[in-house]
């Protein structure tokens, strides 16, 4: 999200040349983030961040909704990654689960000890605002009642929790809400912009408040720590701008430096600085007003024809310290409830088993937590994960050894006292593994990956292994695809490092797909450019001025190719500089 200011304008002329179709003012053209992308490596505050943030969002399942309420998968929140083809039915039932009505109240129970009465006490947002973007959401939500049974069924696990949370911290409980317009409350949400997480946290961002990632786990995904970050971030938006949390709700979206400089430059035109009069990122020109539609549907379901499903004000589940690592299979049988609730409880967890390190703790059904701490206390630390005793054999490495059981190198050594990565033919090393057969892990981080990488799409499909040098232009431009499809099919955001021997999953328009990379793979000069679109511009024109086509200009800046462009319009550009006028 944050990115470091650097002088663009010289980088950009000296990759562009004598290139004069591009302008030659860094503030009017070159917006730093393209260049940086997801940089905060030196700890630069998100408070003061440039980049707008591309969330997974409610498109989804709105347009699910919008198809006919239908619970395919298809039409589903799209996940992370996702799952072999022989765990269909299991992936298929946990997305169900996630779907389902969850502790609902009885019918006729009173309203005051409902969820509902309790979140509007602490509504403080303006929901009088007649700006037409917050009637165009209330219109599309009043013609879609079914989008707010699902997205409550979807976040009943969470609702109670995010609620306390809001009003600990004394923040208005609109931000309760706010999951929905980040990730339609699907805890494995993640966009093409490599956000993550009921929050949708950037790496970046989630690290500077403490969020963690390993191969073992991704904090933007814990229910606990993501909310604490979240609404942390929130609260330090809300004191920079005075208070304002429309203003904000604005920067969590596109950064507060960009709404300080969009309110900077209506003030010295003597315009209002307040949100609704800022020109801010289309995306965040929406953000706002879908929170404020929410907020008055849940403030006064009646006046809208919608009848919320009833939640009870009680926790949905109670956290549990486990004390040591433990498999994710064994702790849903300890609790006495399928793993894939087990997974939608802690989604932070990628793999088999809880993280070595820790945390050791997991969020469990309220219902269940008494059932799970008595039965966890009768199993030692030593049998709560399954041990292999292997015998090395020739050709065998510690990495080779840790990914066919499904664990890292580190754990190895740190199990068996090794000081290196040196093993020899004939040793036995202790190996922690999973206790069930994959089938029992659908949720985990590599069968979704597998999953989504086995779905049938249009084209041919080809199986290629990364190499050094390849970008995923290249790769697109082989197989006549777009960026973003290659991404999205690998479970990748178009700024990820693709890492040589890195496996990826291509649906190939081409007649003869080719498998490897193209001789004049290595003579490529692509560079990431900004160009501002000029008065007469038009997507093809671009296109054939920079040698790209249309398609993938439209997937680079998340365009519809049908609509027209309008003048001062910013767009991403990969360019051959070879090619370049």
């Amino acid at each position: 999200m944050p990115v470091r200011q650097l002088s663009t304008l010289l980088f950009a002329s000296a990759l562009m040349g004598g290139c004069t179709t591009l302008e030659n003012s860094t503030p009017d053209w070159i917006n730093p983030a393209t260049y940086l992308g997801d940089n905060n490596e030196d700890g630069d505050s998100p408070l003061d961040s440039r980049e707008t943030t591309v969330a997974a969002g409610d498109d989804e399942l709105k347009e699910s909704v919008e198809s006919g309420d239908s619970r395919d998968k298809d039409a589903r929140t799209e996940l992370d990654e996702a799952i072999a083809p022989e765990l269909k039915a299991a992936a298929e039932g946990a997305r169900d689960k996630l779907d389902s009505p969850r502790q609902q109240a009885d019918n006729d129970a009173d309203a005051t000890t409902d969820l509902w009465h309790r979140l509007r006490a602490g509504f403080e947002l303006d929901h009088d605002v007649t700006d037409p973007r917050v009637k165009s959401q209330l219109d599309w939500y009043r013609k879609h009642p079914s989008y707010i049974r699902r997205v409550v069924e979807r976040g009943s696990r969470y609702l109670h929790y995010i609620v306390s949370e809001t009003e600990k911290r004394g923040l208005p409980t609109e931000l309760a809400l706010l999951p929905v317009v980040e990730s339609a409350f699907d805890p494995f949400a993640y966009s093409h912009g490599r956000a993550a997480g009921l929050w949708q946290f950037i790496p970046s961002t989630g690290k500077y408040f403490g969020l963690t990632q390993s191969w073992w786990h991704d904090d933007r995904r814990d229910i606990i720590e993501a909310t604490d970050a979240a609404l942390t971030y929130l609260d330090r938006l809300a004191k920079r701008f005075d208070g304002d949390y429309t203003l904000a709700l604005a920067a969590y979206n596109s950064g507060g430096g960009t709404v300080s400089i969009a309110m900077r430059r209506n003030r010295n035109a003597n315009k209002p600085t307040d949100y609704w009069s800022l020109k801010l990122p289309r995306e965040t020109t929406h953000y706002v007003p879908k929170l404020i539609a929410l907020a008055k549907i849940f403030d006064k379901p009646e006046d809208y024809g919608i009848e919320l499903p009833p939640l009870s004000d009680e926790p949905y589940f109670e956290v549990v310290e486990t004390g040591s690592q433990l498999d994710l299979a064994q702790a849903a049988e300890l609790a006495e409830v399928d793993v894939d609730e087990i997974y939608l409880l802690n989604p932070s967890f990628n793999r088999w088993a809880t993280a070595p390190d820790g945390p050791h703790r997991l969020l469990i059904p309220r219902e269940k937590a008494s059932t799970f701490r008595e039965a966890l206390s009768k199993i030692p630390e030593n049998e709560r994960v399954a041990w292999r005793n292997y015998k090395v054999v020739a050709g065998d490495s510690l990495s080779t050894v840790a990914k066919k059981f499904s664990t890292t190198t580190s754990v190895i050594r740190r199990v068996n006292n090794l000081s290196g990565d040196m093993i020899r033919v004939g040793q036995r090393l202790m190996i922690p593994s999973a206790s069930q057969n994959s089938d029992q892990y659908a949720l985990s981080a590599s069968q979704r990956l597998e999953k989504k990488q086995s779905r049938n799409r249009k084209g041919n499909r080809v199986n290629y292994t990364v190499r050094r040098g390849d970008t995923f232009w290249d790769i697109a431009r082989e197989h006549r695809v777009s960026v973003r499809q290659v991404a999205a099919w690998n479970n990748m955001a178009p700024g990820d490092p693709l890492i040589p021997g890195k496996r990826l999953v291509i649906w190939s328009q081409t007649t003869q797909p080719k498998t490897t990379a193209s001789n004049d793979r290595g003579k490529a000069m692509v560079r990431k450019v900004g160009y501002k679109v000029r008065k007469g511009d038009s997507l093809s024109a671009i296109a054939s001025r920079f040698s790209v086509n249309v398609r993938d200009i439209a997937s680079w800046n998340d365009l519809n190719s049908a609509r027209y462009l309008q003048p001062g319009q910013s767009l991403v550009l990969y360019v051959d500089i070879r090619n370049s006028p």
